[in-house]
């Protein structure tokens, strides 16, 4: 067996491969940032990949949905104990991974299947969903967003895609001083002594930032096209109803959902959340960082 520990927004995450000459940690060259010597201490989760896992009969799962990510469609079952089988399929309706994890998502395991690419899609959405919800019952998030640090505090910015949370960030990083990329697409944000502080991750979409950073969250941006730039603060509701949507959830587990409300409400507690109004230019940049930066 291949065994490799690695330290994930402060967690011990340990990924073990069967032997085998396919699947190897070059399906995973964004977690090498995230590597760690073996460690003893206590495991966030652990998930084994090994190819000889087969599918639970239908007898001993029930059917809960397939839903589109996006990318592809993924399968959703779950066992009479309580934990899950997904099947992960891509964007051409190929099955790339074969999902089984316990009830808390703290012992999981996945075949792969297909070409390189396909396991890299399979591979890394399984170590998505199984981060995202075992974190759910950890005081944490994995947001869909783009995250800046400035004057060492961490700016997120959610919005459909193709809205241009990627185009803000990137006017922080030219116009506004003191600023770096954190995370381009999955930052994970966790609450610690009540307080939220934001991470960077092995997952940031098409820009390769994964860096093993962290911050105190400073705000929650979610970007609106607008013919003007203007900023607005949300009042409790409105930002809870913008946070949501952008965290990782499965709305048909009571005890995970529940988790993952509880975790926004702290955010929204704790944080300033704005709606940006704007254009694709410096000025919003600018109007943004004096509204929203501390």
């Amino acid at each position: 067996m291949d065994i490799n520990d690695f330290k994930i927004a402060d967690f011990n995450v340990r990924i073990i491969f069967e032997e085998s000459h396919i699947n190897t940690m070059s399906l995973l060259p964004s977690f090498e940032p995230f590597r760690q010597d073996r460690t003893s201490e206590d495991l966030f989760f652990q998930l084994i990949v090994d190819d000889q896992l087969k599918p639970r009969s239908k007898e001993g799962k029930e059917r809960i949905r397939d839903f589109d990510t996006g990318n592809g469609n993924t399968i959703v079952d779950r066992f009479p104990d309580g934990g899950y089988q997904f099947i992960i399929k891509n964007i051409n309706g190929a099955d790339c991974c074969l999902l089984q994890a316990n009830k808390e998502f703290t012992l999981c395991k996945c075949a792969l299947n297909g070409n390189y690419n396909m396991r890299c899609f399979g591979l890394n959405n399984a170590l998505m969903l199984i981060f995202a919800f075992a974190g759910s019952l950890r005081q944490t998030l994995l947001i869909h967003a783009s995250l800046v640090r400035h004057n060492g505090y961490g700016y997120a910015f959610t919005a459909k895609s193709g809205t241009g949370k990627s185009t803000q960030v990137s006017m922080w990083l030219r116009y506004i001083p003191n600023c770096d990329l954190m995370n381009d697409d999955n930052p994970i944000i966790r609450i610690i002594d009540g307080q939220p502080y934001i991470y960077g991750s092995p997952w940031s979409g098409k820009t390769p930032c994964y860096r093993q950073v962290k911050a105190p969250l400073g705000a929650l941006t979610r970007i609106n096209r607008a013919e003007n730039n203007s900023v607005q603060k949300l009042s409790p509701i409105e930002a809870f109803a913008s946070v949501l949507p952008s965290c990782s959830s499965m709305k048909w587990d009571s005890a995970i959902f529940n988790a993952i409300c509880n975790n926004v409400t702290k955010v929204v507690e704790t944080t300033g959340i704005y709606l940006l109004n704007c254009l694709p230019n410096e000025d919003a940049a600018r109007v943004c960082h004096k509204a929203i930066s501390k």
